[in-house]
């Protein structure tokens, strides 16, 4: 049987450089907090137990990222990283293999991790480095005659010679909970720092013939940390160029792969295509041949098959069926359901209403709390005046209606099937199906009038 397996992420740096009030961990990276990407990874692994390592910003991380099965462990005062898993040992099952990741380094893939597992299995301990052309600022890897890791040394702590070594430590390590509390107990803090630093545990294990087995992520960005803002605008687009070429990799055409925002998830059909500077957020399914105009923000939305949408259109918890037509500048909001073949043009707002087949409210126009039929034809400037000032009341429009220009429905109002409604007419009772039904003052003109003239 394999051991199981426990994670340490640790999440209590103050990320000075952020100069930011809120933890630095909690600063979002596509549309997520950093630390919620690392639980992430680290969940694909499927852990017996997780423990975060919390220190600046107090209360407000736990608060946060709101997981019952989540452990805590408090580090105060700060004193290294070592001094910050010591802080997590006591969450920690001494049978298992103990994962050791970062929260402000966000874009390690699972596969890369799976592997560093695979290795502490098997009894050796895994050590994620990478080769830096700058190194500068990391701590160097110092391997012995026969090319063994014998020790980490931080940069402020290394010689010249260390200095010129181009293989880093990332601090992400793989080994047994058991032997790991040991080595932590005996940490000192004689440095230049004066910090009890973990990877003073490397050198312990080489020194008791433990087996350090290096291993190497499949590219440079999967070890980045984020200490600035400048590093996390960078890690962004390199997230974001990651996703890009997996939608690309599927058969999506994207116009300018640099100019797209994924911050949540994106399921794509085949033949999608989709314009510059479009966001999308939660989860978002297009499903095949939809087009997506430039400019547009889509957020907890599903497109049928061979939907339209034109530039500069938002959709925010919107189901939209085949072959609709939406914008340009249309706005749907939570609740929103379209069925196939409708028409959603410019300026046009809909809320919480379902619209059935082939209808078509087409120009700057108002849908809230409403029922509308199939082959409905709403003209311009149509509102549904569905709020009193206290509560919501609904409008019901049944099938084949035409709703002339300039309407006001004053809900609760339900128009017949069938039914004509005048332009410029304020309905306030139901409507009867097959009729015209309009309101509207009578038109006068008065012979010999003047426009005033404006006083000398």
């Amino acid at each position: 049987m394999s051991s199981p397996l426990n994670v340490v992420i640790l999440a209590a740096g103050r990320g000075t450089r952020m100069k930011s009030d809120l933890p630095k961990v909690l600063h979002p990276l596509a549309g997520r907090p950093l630390l919620s990407h690392v639980l992430a990874a680290a969940d694909t692994l499927s852990p017996e137990k997780i423990c975060v390592v919390y220190g600046h910003g107090g209360e407000a991380l736990p608060k946060a990222i709101a997981r019952d099965e989540l452990a805590w462990a408090k580090q105060e005062p700060q004193l290294g990283t070592g001094h910050a898993v010591q802080q997590a040992v006591p969450h920690l099952d001494p049978e298992a293999i103990c994962l050791i990741l970062y929260g402000d380094v966000p874009l390690t893939r699972p596969e890369t991790l799976q592997e560093m597992t695979l290795i502490a299995r098997e009894g050796a301990i895994a050590l994620l480095t990478v080769r830096l052309a700058n190194p500068a600022g990391y701590g160097r890897i110092v391997r012995n005659a026969r090319g063994q890791v014998e020790r980490i040394v931080e940069h402020k702590d290394a010689t010249p010679e260390e200095l010129a070594i181009d293989e880093v430590n990332t601090g992400i390590l793989c080994l047994p909970a058991g032997k790991l509390a040991g080595w932590l107990a005996r940490l000192g803090n004689d440095n230049a720092q004066g910090e009890y630093y973990l990877t003073d545990v490397i050198g312990m294990a080489a020194a008791e013939g433990e087996k350090v087995m290096p291993c190497h992520p499949a590219a440079e960005w999967e070890v980045l940390g984020i200490n600035s803002r400048q590093q996390l605008a960078q890690l962004e687009r390199m997230h974001q160029h990651n996703v890009a070429e997996a939608l690309m990799a599927q058969g999506v055409t994207l116009i300018d792969p640099a100019r797209l925002d994924v911050r949540g998830s994106l399921e794509c059909g085949r033949d999608v295509l989709i314009d510059v500077n479009c966001v999308f957020e939660g989860a978002v399914v297009l499903a095949d041949g939809v087009k997506v105009g430039a400019n547009c923000v889509l957020k907890n939305v599903s497109l049928a098959a061979g939907v339209e949408l034109q530039p500069f259109c938002h959709l925010d918890g919107a189901k939209v069926g085949a072959d609709a037509r939406i914008g340009p500048f249309s706005r749907l909001r939570p609740g929103t359901e379209l069925a196939e073949e409708t028409h959603i043009g410019n300026f046009v707002e809909i809320k919480n209403s379902q619209v059935g087949f082939n209808s078509k409210i087409n120009h700057l126009s108002y849908v809230g709390d409403a029922t509308v039929g199939r082959k409905v034809n709403i003209g311009a400037g149509t509102i549904t005046c569905n709020y009193d000032g206290a509560n919501k009341h609904r409008t019901v429009i049944e099938d084949d209606v035409f709703v002339g220009s300039d309407t006001q429905l004053v809900a609760p109002v339900t128009v017949g099937q069938g039914a004509t409604i005048g332009a410029g007419t304020t309905l306030t009772k139901d409507a009867p199906a097959g009729q015209l039904t309009l309101s509207r003052a009578k038109q006068l003109t008065l012979p010999g009038w003047q426009r005033p003239v404006k006083k000398k």
